[in-house]
């Protein structure tokens, strides 16, 4: 699913997005340390995968297959 960067703390690599109908889903240093991106900037788009109201993994749209950023 499609969701925008809600907010993003560099320290913990902890933050949330927001998915298209409004609902806020927070995410753990987990999820973002698997995504391989470096920094999350609020508004920026992302494809997320969740599991129970929790992301589970991230990645920037129209970036294939999670294939991490170098």
């Amino acid at each position: 699913m499609q969701a925008t960067v809600h907010r993003f703390d560099p320290a913990t690599h902890t933050g949330s997005v927001l998915r298209d109908d409004g609902v806020e889903l927070p995410f753990d240093a987990a999820a973002f340390g698997a995504s391989g991106l470096r920094l999350l900037r609020p508004g920026q788009r992302l494809t997320v995968e969740v599991a129970d109201d929790r992301v589970t993994a991230l990645r920037i749209v129209g970036v294939g297959g999670g294939q991490p950023i170098r």
